[in-house]
């Protein structure tokens, strides 16, 4: 799965990059986009597109008869690279919150999207050998897309194949209608429960959500567990360590604690995925240097007219570094407009140019660090947002650096200035994070690379264009929470309020740096632990994935751990009972697939609803019925579902062992 020569090869003959392909992903871009920036600063949350755009467009490319495997397949790379970048919401509204800006100037929030996602392109082109191609790393949502795109390819034929489509489609079938039960309020699809511990504090979480389910089990055991110690040493040490002193006031125990996990816990789980992002940059630069290389080679050869296999075939390495180096040249001129006029004119030059060699060396930095992660757990719950509050972090310290001593109203500027520089490394973050995604999708079906990273810049440019005018709405209509004018309706934009108090903390020394330090020694310990385990057994403790398990709420990291335990367990279950033991892997690959690809697509028909309504609960019918008793029934039916889940696709694969054995 993770090599080459596992891809299923296109041949010259299929279409891939077509007009028809390129306009339906925009198309899909438009809604995706405007429900996942609504839906962000709604609640901070956004879904992953690319699964539901690749099911979309089998939907309707089937009735072509000359569509094929790779053409979908660039369908649903437009609109993922489109749909992610909306993440920049997580940022950008930050320049309202403080009063510098009262809107979103179009012309410039579409420059600083396009520049922040083509950069996260172009970075990401010289992973693709690195961390795709090279690596052993599950990427669960490009995998998914893949199983998605392949059964749905080849829906006549093959017993297996009709087999596999029925296992992805009743699971997506399945995982829609709990989603909609707990919208309903006839179920709940979380629990939550705060708890005293001595003299502090803690809590536990759980979503019932079939997709991290299904993203555990193709993360694997490794990772699975890796993320659990995270879990322990957030919630089982720090927080109620956090927390000790902290109940003498009228605060109830949940907002004391929920308080301490936002603004302390996640800060040290912050420095946890700053070291293990460093550490595992180290590991994998000569990996990158390796890939870059056989890029090199790749063009040379092409040019020399010798033969080259279409699945090695990236932008060539020159065009990528000279897009690069290009597109600094726009950055700089989107620092000096946003300086000129302000306090900061006449004195702004040290900091553009250190902003921009940040940009420059930073942004390479973050590709491959929020690439690994993506490949780790999926973009859907890879923590962008952590990798967001570093990122401000370390722009603010080099920019005061440079600047050097400031008044309040300079202290202001640099602020707004810091949060601008940010967002445009933001959007590299985010596309990069993405791409590989995709690249890893297009591996598995034979895609062409070039065309798909064509198609991540065409993705990223229909993006761009439609992220300003849902944010002015947002804007216009709600406003957002702590911001002037603000309706009391305001949108609470969580991540944009948080990274924009992180600014402010750094340049009035108000930033509580020992909770960074304290994750980084964490970071620290569990790369020496990770070093001793590779070298004296089997096991590993993947530090990012321990930064990630600290970072991340407990109600995504048990359920992605509970997910992995039940696909080793049933792929234990395959291995003992023999037979065609791959087949059966790959079954529950599709289950898996399915229960992703059924509330991915729930949750953008529901983001549409909740955008069309204004209301956070447009389907909650049964009001009355919540509490313990709706926990229970979530819980003993969530439980319930997936053992009937699990046992139905042993029993599918094992008949049909059994009728190929007898033949």
């Amino acid at each position: 799965m993770t090599s080459e020569s596992t891809a299923t090869p296109a041949t010259p003959t299929l279409r891939e990059l077509t007009v028809r392909g390129i306009l339906l992903g925009g198309v899909i871009t438009l809604v995706f986009t405007a429900a996942n920036v609504y839906l962000g600063l709604k609640v901070g949350l956004t879904f992953a597109t690319a699964i539901p755009a690749a099911v979309i467009s089998m939907a309707i490319l089937r009735n072509f008869r000359d569509h094929s495997i790779v053409e979908n397949n660039i369908v649903q790379t437009v609109a993922s690279a489109a749909g992610t970048l909306s993440a920049i919401i997580f940022v950008l509204p930050g320049l309202v919150m403080i009063g510098w800006w009262t809107g979103f100037p179009y012309w410039i929030t579409v420059a600083v999207c396009a520049v922040g996602g083509i950069l996260g392109v172009m970075y990401s082109i010289p992973l693709r050998r690195a961390l795709v191609t090279g690596s052993d790393l599950p990427y669960p949502e490009g995998v998914a897309a893949a199983e998605v795109l392949k059964v749905g390819e080849r829906t006549e034929g093959a017993e297996d194949n009709r087999i596999g489509l029925r296992i992805i489609t009743f699971g997506s079938i399945v995982s829609v209608a709990f989603a909609l039960l707990a919208n309903l309020k006839v179920l709940a699809n979380s629990i939550t429960a705060y708890f005293r511990v001595g003299a502090g504090g803690s809590m536990f979480g759980a979503s019932l959500s079939f997709a991290l389910i299904g993203v555990g089990h193709l993360v694997g055991m490794t990772v699975g567990i890796a993320m659990l110690v995270g879990l322990v040493i957030s919630f089982g040490i720090i927080l109620p360590f956090r927390t000790i002193g902290d109940f003498a006031g009228s605060e109830s125990v949940a907002d004391v604690i929920s308080s301490a996990f936002a603004n302390e816990v996640r800060f040290v789980g912050a420095g946890a995925i700053a070291v293990g992002a460093v550490w595992t940059l180290l590991k994998i630069l000569r990996p990158i240097v390796k890939g870059i290389t056989e890029a090199l080679v790749s063009a040379r050869e092409r040019r020399e007219g010798q033969l080259v296999d279409i699945t090695q075939r990236d932008i060539p390495f020159p065009i990528v570094v000279a897009t690069i180096v290009v597109m600094l040249l726009p950055i700089a001129v989107l620092l000096w407009e946003f300086s000129r006029g302000t306090v900061l004119q006449g004195s702004s030059a040290g900091i553009i140019v250190a902003s921009v060699v940040f940009v420059f060396v930073i942004g390479l930095v973050i590709a491959a660090v929020c690439g690994y992660m993506a490949g780790l757990i999926g973009s859907s719950n890879s923590p962008i947002s952590g990798v967001g509050i570093l990122t401000v972090l370390i722009a603010a310290l080099l920019i005061k650096i440079v600047f050097g001593p400031t008044n309040d109203d300079q202290a202001t500027a640099l602020v707004a200035f810091t949060l601008f520089a940010a967002a445009i490394t933001f959007g590299v973050a985010t596309i990069s994070n993405d791409n590989l995604q995709d690249l890893k999708t297009g591996q598995l079906v034979g895609a062409t690379p070039w065309k798909q990273q064509v198609a991540l810049v065409i993705g990223v440019l229909f993006g761009s264009a439609i992220i300003p005018p849902v944010l002015e709405l947002m804007q216009t209509a709600f406003g957002f929470l702590g911001a002037p004018g603000a309706s009391e309706n305001a949108l609470a934009a969580p991540q944009a309020a948080l990274i924009s108090s992180l600014a402010k903390g750094v340049f009035g020394g108000s930033l509580d740096w020992s909770l960074i330090g304290l994750g980084a020694a964490i970071g620290v310990v569990v790369v020496i632990i990770d070093e001793i385990l590779h070298r004296t057994s089997r096991f590993a403790l993947p530090p990012l994935a321990v930064g990630m398990g600290m970072y991340l709420p407990m109600s995504l990291i048990l359920v992605i751990a509970i997910g992995a335990v039940i696909g080793y367990v049933y792929n234990r279950w395959a291995i003992r009972t023999g037979g065609d033991v791959q087949r059966k892997k790959r079954l529950g690959v599709l289950l898996a697939t399915g229960l992703i690809v059924g509330e991915s697509l729930y949750g953008v028909v529901f983001a549409g609803i909740v955008a069309g309504t204004g209301n956070e609960d447009p389907l909650a019918i049964f009001t009355g019925n919540d509490g313990n008793f709706a926990q229970i029934f979530g819980i003993v039916a969530f439980a319930a579902v997936i053992l009937w889940l699990y046992k139905r696709t042993q029993t599918l694969s094992s008949r049909e062992v059994g009728a190929k054995s007898g033949q």
